[in-house]
């Protein structure tokens, strides 16, 4: 499930390229996911990370997730019964 929601939101990023000429990428619709790096890879690899920090954070703040590309993310917050 996280795979197939970092790839849709892999496909919508945004590159530019800074004065350095270093890299930054954002995600519309996902806000406050910013990445950079000395490369266009490095960048991609970060932003990677950043999103999947990002999607727990949400979780663990009970925040929701926006949909993308079709895809998903979504906790319960009822409790879950255990059977022994």
């Amino acid at each position: 499930m996280f795979s197939e929601y970092i790839h849709a939101a892999l496909m919508l990023a945004e590159y530019d390229t800074l004065e350095d000429g270093s890299y930054v990428a954002t995600v519309p619709g996902l806000q406050g996911v910013i990445a950079v790096g000395d490369t266009l890879e490095e960048c991609r690899m970060d932003l990677i990370e950043v999103i999947e920090e990002w999607i727990v954070a949400r979780l663990q703040w009970g925040n929701s997730i926006p949909p993308i590309g079709g895809h998903t993310i979504a906790c319960s917050k009822e409790p879950v019964a255990v059977v022994d």
